[in-house]
C-alpha cells in the first residue's frame, strides 16, 4: 500500500486528506506526492526555504496579484500566496498511479465563459487599436474564464481529471493536482517559467498555437504555420521579453537554444530555451521574472497596466506560477516553476474556473484570437468532461511532426535572421575593447527592461554599466556616456511626467555636451528637441525586422515602435551643431541621427531581431567615446 492509496481512500470516504500535491514532470515515468501543512505569506521573499537536507522543501502557489511586488498595476483580488511546506515526499510509478486514481467521468453544469465570444472579440479589437496602435506595447495577453459547477465531490473530480490528463495529454511540462484545503488546482501546463539547478537558470518562452484538425498529423498545415509571419513574430517578441528577464537574473544574460516544436494532444507550440548562470536567491529569481510575457505582454510594466485597464477583474492564479523550492545535495538552492496555464481551479463548494488567454500582436484578428482561447482550453476542458477528447490515432504511437526533416529545417530557419550575440555561447571573461574598458555608462530606463539587454551588450564591449529608472534623481557627471533608453508612450505628450523628465534630462545633456546615446523612445524625444516633427505610424513597427541604411551602410535591425521622427533632408542645422540623419527615402522616417557628442537610434540594437545591433553600437561608440586606437573599435564593428 502506498501513501497515495491512503489518500485516495480518504477522498473516497468524503474525508479531506489535508494539503497535498501530486505531479508528473515532463517525460517522467513516475509521479511525486508532496504532503505537509500550508501557510500563507505576504511576499515571495517570505516563502520558507530554510537550509537543511537536500530535496524539495516548499511548493508555493503564486497568484498573479504578486506582480504588485514589482510596483506594477494589478486588479487586486486578494488571492493568497500559499506555501505547502513539504514534510513528506514519495515517488509513485506512473502505471501504479493510473491504476489507483479514480477512473470516472467528471460531470459539470452551467458551463459558460464570463465573456462571450463576441465580447472578447470586441476587447481584442480595442487593444489592437487603442494599445498596440498607439505605441503602448508590442503584444498583450487578455484572458477570459470559463465557469461551471462540478457535480459530486470536488476533490474526486480533480483526481479523475488528473488521470485523464495523464492518459490523454502529452508534452506537458508539469501535469498536476495541488490541494491546499482552500482550493484545488488541476492542470497540464506546457511551459516552464523558470528553473534553477546547479546555478543554471533556465526559462522557456513558448508561443504560437497550431491547432490539430484530426488524428493524422497535417504536415503541410504545420509548415504553413511555421512560415506564418504572425506566429514567427509572436515568438520573437516573447523571446526578446524573456531575454530581458534573463539579463537581470543571469550574470551574463541568457543564451538562446532552439527553437523546438512542443507537440500536445490538441495543439502544438514553438518554443525556445534560455540558459545562463546566476547566483541570486531563488526567491529573488521568482520576483524578477514575474510574470512571463507569454501570459502578460511587453514591455512588462505597461502590459500590466493594459491588462488591468481592459480586463477590469482579478486573475486569481492564472498567469502565476507553481514554484517548487529546495536544495541539492551540495546545499545549493533549486527552483522548478511552471506557469499556471491550462489549469482549472475548483473551490470546496465545487465552483470551477478555467482561465485562458490569447496573445494579441499587430497581425492579430479578433476571430483568430477567439479561436485560440478555445484551442488552448481544449485539453483541460476535455479532462473535465467539457469538450471532446483529443484524437488518439487508434492507440498506437503518435507520430512526431518534430522529427520530419522539413519541419526541423523550418524551425532552424527561424534563427537565420537573429542576432548571434544571443545565440552563441559567450565567454564571461572576454576582455572587451581596450578603448572602452574602464569607461562608465549610465543607462536611464524609461520603463522597458530592454535596458538590461543593452547593459549586457555594452558590458561585453568593455563598459562598466549602471542602471537608473527615469524618475530617480542623481548626477551624470561620473559617467563617460549616458544612454537614454526605450519605453512605451507618446513622445509628444506635454503633460506626461515621464516625457517631461526625459526632455529635461536630454536638454541638459545636450547643453553640457556629455556623450549621449538615445534609443527608441529616447531617440524620439531627442529628435523632437532637435526640431524634427514626430508622427504616429499608420501601422506600428512592433517586433518588426528591417534592413535600413545607416550612414553609408545597410544594417538589419529590429523595431519596437509606433512613433517616428520624420525629415526631408539628410543633414540638419541645430542649436547643437549639424546633425546627420539616416532616414527612409520613402516616408522620411528617421532611423538614426548623430551630431557632435550625441546619437540616437529608433530601433533596438540590443534586440534579438538586430543581427547588426552590436556593430551599430560599436560604430556609434567610436564617435561618442573615441578610443586611443580608433582601429580597435572599427575592427569590432566589422566583426559584429
Amino acid at each position: 500500500m502506498t501513501h497515495l492509496t491512503d489518500l485516495l481512500a480518504a477522498v473516497a470516504n468524503g474525508v479531506d486528506p489535508g494539503p497535498f500535491a501530486l505531479l508528473r514532470r515532463d517525460g517522467a515515468d513516475e509521479l511525486e506526492l508532496f504532503t505537509g501543512p500550508v501557510d500563507t505569506v505576504e511576499r515571495l521573499a517570505d516563502i520558507p526555504l530554510t537550509p537543511g537536507t537536500s530535496g524539495a522543501r516548499t511548493l508555493a502557489l503564486v497568484p498573479y496579484r504578486q506582480i504588485t511586488e514589482r510596483g506594477f498595476a494589478c486588479v487586486d483580488d486578494g488571492a493568497p500566496l500559499e506555501c505547502l511546506q513539504v514534510r513528506e515526499h514519495r515517488r509513485i510509478a506512473l502505471a501504479e498511479a493510473l491504476a489507483t486514481l479514480p477512473d470516472e467521468p467528471v460531470r459539470t453544469t452551467d458551463a459558460a465563459f464570463d465573456i462571450t465570444d463576441e465580447e472578447y472579440a470586441r476587447t481584442v479589437q480595442r487593444v489592437l487599436v487603442e494599445e498596440i496602435g498607439r505605441g503602448e506595447g508590442a503584444n498583450f495577453v487578455i484572458h477570459r474564464t470559463l465557469h461551471a459547477t462540478v457535480q459530486g465531490p470536488p476533490l474526486v473530480a480533480a483526481l479523475a481529471a488528473l488521470r485523464r490528463l495523464l492518459v490523454a495529454e502529452r508534452g506537458a511540462y508539469w501535469t498536476f493536482v495541488v490541494h491546499t484545503g482552500a482550493r484545488t488546482l488541476v492542470g497540464a501546463s506546457p511551459e516552464r517559467h523558470v528553473s534553477v539547478d546547479d546555478g543554471l537558470v533556465m526559462m522557456n518562452p513558448i508561443s504560437g498555437t497550431f491547432r490539430s484538425a484530426g488524428d493524422t498529423p497535417d504536415r503541410a498545415a504545420l509548415l504553413r504555420f511555421l512560415a506564418d509571419p504572425k506566429e514567427v513574430e509572436e515568438l520573437y517578441m516573447v523571446l526578446d521579453e524573456e531575454l530581458k528577464m534573463m539579463a537581470t537574473v543571469a550574470e551574463h544574460g541568457g543564451q538562446v537554444i532552439g527553437p523546438y516544436l512542443k507537440e500536445m494532444s490538441h495543439l502544438a507550440h514553438t518554443e525556445y530555451l534560455l540558459a545562463g548562470r546566476g547566483t541570486r536567491d531563488v526567491r529573488e529569481v521568482l520576483r524578477e521574472t514575474m510574470f512571463a510575457p507569454t501570459v502578460t505582454g511587453s514591455p512588462m510594466e505597461n502590459a500590466c497596466r493594459v491588462i488591468a485597464r481592459h480586463e477590469r477583474r482579478g486573475r486569481g492564479y492564472y498567469a502565476g506560477v507553481l514554484a517548487l523550492l529546495g536544495h541539492d545535495e551540495a546545499g545549493r538552492q533549486t527552483l522548478d516553476a511552471p506557469i499556471l496555464i491550462r489549469t482549472a481551479e475548483i473551490s470546496p463548494t465545487g465552483r470551477l474556473r478555467v482561465p485562458v488567454g490569447a496573445t494579441l500582436v499587430r497581425h492579430s484578428t479578433a476571430a483568430g484570437e477567439v479561436a485560440e482561447t478555445h484551442a488552448k482550453a481544449a485539453g483541460v476542458l476535455a479532462a473535465l468532461g467539457l469538450g471532446p477528447a483529443a484524437p488518439t490515432g487508434g492507440g498506437g504511437p503518435v507520430a512526431r511532426l518534430a522529427d520530419d526533416p522539413a519541419v526541423r529545417d523550418a524551425l532552424a530557419a527561424r534563427n537565420a535572421p537573429l542576432a548571434r550575440f544571443w545565440l552563441d555561447q559567450r565567454a564571461p571573461d572576454a576582455p572587451g575593447l581596450p578603448g572602452l574598458v574602464g569607461r562608465r555608462a549610465l543607462i536611464v530606463d524609461a520603463e522597458d527592461t530592454f535596458t538590461g539587454m543593452l547593459a549586457h551588450q555594452l558590458g561585453a564591449l568593455g563598459l562598466a554599466v549602471t542602471m537608473r529608472p527615469w524618475h530617480a534623481s542623481g548626477p551624470v557627471d561620473p559617467y563617460d556616456l549616458v544612454v537614454v533608453g526605450p519605453g512605451p508612450g507618446d513622445p509628444g505628450s506635454r503633460d506626461e511626467p515621464k516625457m517631461a523628465a526625459l526632455r529635461g534630462m536630454l536638454s541638459g545633456l545636450l547643453a553640457t555636451g556629455r556623450p549621449t546615446l538615445a534609443v527608441c523612445l529616447g531617440h524620439q524625444v531627442l529628435a523632437g528637441l532637435l526640431g524634427l516633427p514626430l508622427h504616429r505610424r499608420e501601422a506600428p513597427y512592433q517586433g518588426l525586422q528591417r534592413e535600413v541604411g545607416l550612414f553609408g551602410r545597410t544594417r538589419r535591425v529590429g523595431f519596437y515602435s509606433t512613433f517616428t521622427a520624420r525629415a526631408e533632408v539628410d543633414r540638419l542645422a541645430t542649436a547643437y551643431g549639424p546633425v546627420e540623419l539616416a532616414r527612409d527615402t520613402d516616408d522620411g522616417a528617421v532611423h538614426a541621427l548623430r551630431g557632435r557628442g550625441f546619437a540616437g537610434v529608433q530601433f533596438h540594437p540590443e534586440s534579438v531581431l538586430s543581427p547588426d545591433g552590436l556593430g551599430v553600437l560599436t560604430e556609434l561608440l567610436s564617435d561618442l567615446l573615441p578610443a586611443s586606437h580608433p582601429d580597435e573599435l572599427s575592427a569590432m564593428g566589422g566583426r559584429a
